[in-house]
């Protein structure tokens, strides 16, 4: 899912138990990567992209819910956010400093489309050829919480997990400490930004300018693509969002980071149940109310908070 994973988890079950929990989390975090990686052929989005144009493809209820998750965000941002948009992977290629002309993003936006993205009676389609399907938007958000569901099916009352930034608590750490998660500086590679205190289960997500980018010619390229221009989304260097679950948490963050400054901060504002804190390009930092309790920014009161 294009990072490590880390599952810290406490049980009393002796060291057997704990090894056939940890490898049931393992198998299922496995489950969601083989079912839903564009870059694996045998996985269903891939099958979904060669029926491109052609036919719709069956699939399952677990299937339709991201797809259906993937295309409420596209709504929720104005298209900036687009489940079709992993085609422009051909123009963008981060491990090397390389820009796309506008000609060629211009060529591939033609096949950048949500509102072509059919989601009927059990099938997902694709109704132009040479379409494809990316559910990265939300497929390491929707693994974050399902594996975090394993380990409570399995007894486990007080885990954290953390999957290459998106983190999801359960229950407390169960020495009386609150949960402290540090939030990574943009700039400063290996240096905390800020931490956010919890005391319960929650989820964590960060979507950030810094991790898949280059710089050339003093500007900086990174993977979070507007679906509307084929071009880094500007204005933030990163989002920081907690809500209930990571699932929640991790798509109201990359729905922040798209819409800019001024309209993803007021996103954060309106929603129930999230709080979060936007970091703008120049490094100034705005936060929701809530996130500012919750975390050591300036002016906090820094208090453990509850499970949103």
């Amino acid at each position: 899912m294009g990072g490590n994973a880390i599952i810290r988890f406490v049980d009393d079950g002796g060291r057997r138990r704990a090894e056939r929990i940890a490898r049931a989390a393992e198998n299922e975090a496995l489950r969601i990567e083989r079912k839903f990686s564009r870059f694996r052929e045998d996985s269903v989005v891939s099958q979904i992209a060669r029926n491109a144009g052609r036919t719709p493809v069956a699939v399952d209820d677990e299937t339709v819910y991201l797809v259906e998750a993937a295309l409420d965000l596209a709504r929720l941002t104005g298209g900036r956010f687009d489940p079709t948009v992993g085609v422009l992977r051909r123009a963008w290629n981060f491990r090397e400093p390389r820009v796309p002309g506008d000609d060629e993003i211009a060529a591939l936006l033609e096949l950048v489309d949500a509102r072509a993205v059919s989601v009927r009676d059990g099938t997902v389609f694709l109704r132009r050829e040479g379409m494809e399907l990316d559910l990265g938007g939300v497929g390491k958000e929707y693994a974050v919480d399902r594996v975090a569901d394993v380990l409570a099916e399995h007894g486990v009352t007080s885990a954290i997990l953390n999957f290459a930034g998106d983190v999801r608590t359960v229950g407390g750490r169960g020495d009386g400490k609150p949960w402290s998660i540090g939030v990574a500086d943009p700039r400063e590679p290996g240096r905390c930004r800020f931490a956010v205190r919890l005391i319960g289960g929650a989820g964590v997500a960060t979507s950030g300018d810094y991790e898949r980018c280059f710089v050339k010619d003093g500007v900086r390229y990174h993977h979070i693509l507007d679906a509307t221009t084929g071009y880094p989304a500007r204005g933030i260097m990163s989002v920081t969002v907690v809500a209930a679950n990571a699932f929640l948490a991790g798509r109201i963050a990359s729905a922040a980071f798209l819409l800019g400054p001024r309209e993803g901060l007021a996103l954060l504002e309106r929603l129930d149940g999230v709080e979060g804190c936007v970091i703008v390009e120049g490094g100034a930092i705005s936060a929701t109310d809530g996130m500012t309790r919750m975390s050591n920014l300036p002016g906090s009161l820094y208090e453990s908070y509850p499970a949103i």
